[in-house]
């Protein structure tokens, strides 16, 4: 019997052109929600949600509890209080999304035809902001919409009618900022618990040089060189609050903008496959 040639041939196949980042992102939201100790960690998330929620319906049912009313600086601080969970989720699921890849030199298979770089980078990133906007995004939406409902009436929404859209649109700065820059890190290492280590040390150190700049000037001028802050300078100024920080928002917002664009930099470089050549 004839013994055919399986040497190396090139794909034949049809290609569904933009969707290939449904399969990396379906497949790895289903991975995470397999452990139970990330069910344990959402669940916790949603505990400050939950006593929102009783605060707003003591405000609305109980005379004695008028000061618990709620005001637009409620949800800007709600989502303030998520982002511990945030960066909680961030490095549980993050680290390894790209590092786990390298590992594995998994790469040279997701990147061979038909997936392309960009199709695999976008469905990993899909996988953490997908989680990070249950934690943000979806929580206080659903608090928004659990207030008009112990209301009874869509007094407060018509008097803060720019709180959908604020809520989403600081949601989404800081889920995009936050999942790039971990999506990066990921990429430069085979060890999910280095890139761990390494994003919570990149965390709280322009934290703590932005307290050193802090102590010895006593000016909040120089706060863009926190992550935080900036998110913080932003989030405000979205809300319509007073800001926090004496720096220009627009600077923040700069500064958001260049750790997301080096961070898809990084990425354009570090994931990379190995060319076959027939």
């Amino acid at each position: 019997m004839p013994i055919h040639d399986q040497g190396y041939r090139r794909y034949g196949g049809g290609k569904a052109r933009g969707r290939g980042w449904t399969v990396i992102a379906t497949a790895g939201i289903r991975t995470v929600l397999a452990k139970k100790s990330f069910i344990a960690l959402m669940l916790m998330a949603w505990f400050p949600f939950i006593v929102r929620a009783v605060q707003i319906y003591a405000a609305a049912n109980l005379p004695q509890a008028a000061f618990l009313k709620p005001t637009a600086e409620t949800f800007r601080q709600f989502l303030d209080q998520q982002q511990i969970f945030v960066f909680f989720v961030t490095v549980y699921i993050g680290a390894g999304l790209i590092a786990n890849d390298r590992r594995a030199n998994a790469l040279q298979i997701y990147l061979s035809k038909p997936l392309t770089r960009g199709e695999y980078i976008f469905g990993k990133l899909a996988v953490l902001m997908t989680f990070l906007l249950l934690v943000t995004w979806v929580p206080a939406i659903v608090l928004l919409i659990v207030q008009i409902a112990f209301a009874g009436n869509f007094t407060f929404f018509r008097d803060n009618i720019y709180l959908f859209p604020a809520i989403t649109v600081f949601s989404f700065i800081m889920v995009t900022m936050v999942a790039a820059s971990m999506l990066a890190l990921s990429s430069l290492s085979n060890s999910s618990r280095y890139v761990g280590i390494l994003y919570s040390a990149v965390i709280f150190f322009t934290q703590a040089i932005y307290g050193v700049v802090y102590a010895v000037t006593r000016s909040t001028a120089m706060s863009w060189l926190s992550f935080s802050a900036n998110l913080a300078q932003v989030g405000d100024v979205i809300f319509r609050l007073p800001p926090k920080y004496d720096t220009p928002w627009i600077l923040s917002l700069v500064a958001i903008i260049i750790v997301i664009v080096a961070s898809g930099l990084v990425l354009e470089r570090r994931v990379r496959g190995v060319e076959v050549i027939a």
